[in-house]
């Protein structure tokens, strides 16, 4: 591993033909690639991570209105991150540096989110990326080190790509039955029926969303799968385990070198969550929460 500010370390994993590159701020998948087909939607190494890319999001994903939460009667006032809308977004580890410890294949990076204004919880957390013949593995865990109950909630924001493949000829399958509206701070204000397109595969190029999902399919392994397919009939496929309910689909053209980017980001909570209480668990004391998704590509 080197370190290049401003994103910290970066952990360089190989396995076979194979590699990934973590940066230690915010636990961030940066890169990951199968021989030379590029998997990550990457950026310079000078700059923060745009657009939160590749990052961890706990102790939860997406927004809370006015950072503003009922935490069971009390009313909790967290720092306002996305000053533009009002909100307080993806948690509170974004811009912190990981412990790291690496393994052959695979890297392990830790962080606690501590008591703070806001949010008065003790949270142990690691993420695991371990490479596989076809892509990575990635886990997370979530532990409570506080003497009352915590609420949680986790997410992460891959950018995805299929090598040089134009992100516009892209087809994007999701396969979820609702969708979530949201308004003009993109904060939700109901749900309906999710496009039965994005489940049987659409053209990025013909679209352009920043969507949360949720009753997703489920394969019989118990795995919810997305996926973007070439032209020439590569696959990328993004998966998600139990606890996983949702997924925010997000394109834009203001990622850096890049006309168009997608990130699909499995979450265990919508878009303020932590006021709705939708996918928020909370945490006894002691108690561990894990996770776990991934990509592959065939």
């Amino acid at each position: 591993m080197n370190s290049a500010s401003p994103t910290g370390i970066q952990v360089h994993l190989q396995l076979g033909e194979v590699s990934a590159q973590i940066a230690q701020v915010g636990a961030s998948l940066r890169s990951l690639r199968i021989g030379s087909v590029d998997l990550i939607t990457p950026y310079p190494l000078d700059i923060p991570t745009p657009s939160c890319s590749g990052v961890v999001l706990a102790p939860w994903p997406n927004r809370v209105r006015d950072g503003k939460w009922d935490d069971d009667g009390t009313e909790r006032q967290l720092a306002i991150t996305e000053p533009k809308l009002g909100n307080a977004s993806h948690g509170l580890l974004r811009f912190t540096s990981y412990d790291i410890a690496e393994t052959a294949a695979g890297a392990t990076l830790s962080a606690t989110i501590v008591p703070q204004t806001g949010y008065p919880y003790l949270i142990e957390t690691s993420v695991t990326y371990v490479l596989r013949a076809d892509g990575i593995d990635v886990s997370h865990a979530l532990t409570n080190r506080s003497d009352a109950a915590a609420p949680v909630a986790l997410g992460t924001h891959p950018f995805l790509m299929i090598g040089d493949v134009d992100t516009h000829d892209l087809v994007l399958r999701v396969p979820a039955h609702t969708a979530f509206e949201t308004d003009e701070r993109m904060l939700p204000t109901g749900i309906r029926p999710a496009e039965p397109a994005l489940r049987d595969g659409i053209r990025i190029g013909d679209t352009s969303l920043d969507t949360g999902f949720t009753d997703l399919d489920r394969d019989p392994d118990g795995l919810v799968r997305h996926s973007l397919t070439a032209p020439d009939g590569r696959r990328l496929t993004l998966w998600q385990g139990a606890g996983f309910d949702f997924a925010q689909v997000f394109t834009t053209v203001k990622y850096p070198g890049q006309p168009l980017a997608i990130a699909i980001e499995p979450m265990t909570a919508p878009a303020d969550a932590l006021n709705s209480g939708l996918g928020v668990r909370r945490l006894d004391p002691g108690e561990t929460w894990t996770l776990e998704w991934g990509i592959t590509l065939d």
